[in-house]
């Protein structure tokens, strides 16, 4: 008989490929290295897309806007591996200006076209207050309105700019769900909690050991006490295939 007190088993969705496309070197360590590292620690392929390389990020006077750009896409590198990442696209638009602008959209039509993802992993460009105490970055959400016009539909269209290369269709959108009422899936992150710390870690011209140990009580927070977690919103482009593994100690929420 099963022991009712163990949690449920359950099989987790891997993808073979996915891109996560945000805005600064830290977004995604601050919200789904959890997930990533999951996901390449049991085969997935990754690749990073930064918009910015974070050259306004710093109230340094020891740094210039060139200067802290190549430092802190240093500090991506070095993260990025630690979650098992290995390419990472820089496109070095200016920190605090992007804008949903075409010529950003084709640049994400572009890498989607040449490495294929399965699932996308975006920023949410209809969130402006998060909470009562944070105004969303308008980065995050022009990366995310971005990111979503260069998915739906323009990257799959044969059509539309042939010199970006072959159409690709993504088939899911993973959005990260900063709140827990626009969620919709739940990421059990036990056995990748260290190395989401330790990535956040890398950026060390941003944050300190208190900032890396308080993204441990927002996990835990998400996953409801029941297991660390990343949150997401999930838009499914094509119906999902088969592939999926059983990772140790998945639980059900």
């Amino acid at each position: 008989m099963a022991d009712d007190n163990k949690p449920n088993q359950k099989t987790e969705f891997i993808p073979k490929r996915f891109m996560v496309i945000s805005a600064h070197p830290d977004d995604n360590e601050f919200g789904v290295a959890g997930t990533v590292a999951k996901w390449t620690k049991h085969g997935s392929v990754g690749v990073y897309v930064l918009t910015t390389s974070g050259n306004g990020g710093t109230h340094d006077p020891a740094f210039t806007r060139e200067t802290i750009g190549a430092h802190r896409e240093e500090e991506s590198l070095a993260a990025a591996k630690l979650c098992g990442v290995e390419i990472v696209e820089f496109l070095r638009y200016h920190d605090g200006e992007v804008m949903p602008t075409l010529e950003l959209r084709k640049d994400y039509v572009r890498l989607i076209r040449k490495h294929k993802p399965e699932v996308v992993i975006a920023m949410d460009p209809t969130r402006l207050f998060i909470g009562t105490e944070y105004i969303n970055h308008p980065d995050h959400r022009a990366v995310g309105w971005a990111t979503m016009d260069a998915i739906a539909p323009v990257a799959s269209m044969p059509l539309m700019y042939p010199e970006l290369g072959e159409a690709h269709k993504v088939r899911e959108v993973w959005v990260s769900a900063w709140e827990e009422s626009l969620a919709t899936t739940w990421v059990d992150i036990t056995e990748t909690l260290q190395q989401k710390k330790d990535a956040l870690r890398c950026h060390k011209s941003q944050v300190g050991d208190d900032t890396v140990n308080e993204i441990e009580g927002w996990a835990w927070h998400a996953g409801k006490g029941l297991a660390p977690a990343e949150t997401f919103r999930i838009m499914f482009l094509e119906k999902r295939e088969a592939a999926v593994v059983k990772p140790a100690d998945a639980q059900s929420f």
